[in-house]
């Protein structure tokens, strides 16, 4: 599996250009789809990488969020968390667990965060926000 650099300035205006439009599953502008961003009760924004939950690839310690994402686009926050295995494989095994448990059907992680306080501040961040959305589940995935 190859990996691609991008620079976030050029996804911005990119994404900032095009127009509002409805997201589904089956969208051909597989590009906009790759990177979604999240905010945190402190208007932080964090950048995520979606993957599959099928297709998603072994993950170093990194912030995630399992989302059940249905055919109108809508995204629904199904758990959150930090990874903190050192073997990405184990990482890996524990989101495709929990995942296929709740329902989830795609992968955000932030990569982002620099050690093991700085993944859990974002967690608690993120968790805050998603928590006082009503319209969203959140379960709990205390590490």
């Amino acid at each position: 599996m190859g990996a691609r650099v991008i620079q976030l300035a050029e996804f911005k205006a990119l994404r900032d250009a095009a127009e509002p439009r409805l997201a589904t599953l089956d969208t051909t502008a597989e590009r906009d789809e790759r990177f979604h961003f999240w905010s945190g009760a402190s208007g932080r924004r964090y950048v995520h990488t979606v993957y599959d939950l099928v297709d998603c690839p072994e993950i170093p310690a990194a912030n995630f969020l399992l989302v059940h994402r249905d055919a109108t686009g809508r995204r629904t926050v199904l758990a959150l968390g930090h990874l903190k295995h050192n073997a990405a494989s184990l990482n890996l095994a524990e989101i495709r667990h929990r995942g296929a448990r709740l329902g989830a059907n795609e992968v955000h992680i932030h990569l982002l965060g620099a050690n093991a306080h700085d993944r859990r501040t974002i967690e608690l961040d993120l968790r805050a926000r998603i928590d006082d959305c009503t319209d969203e589940r959140i379960t709990a995935t205390r590490h």
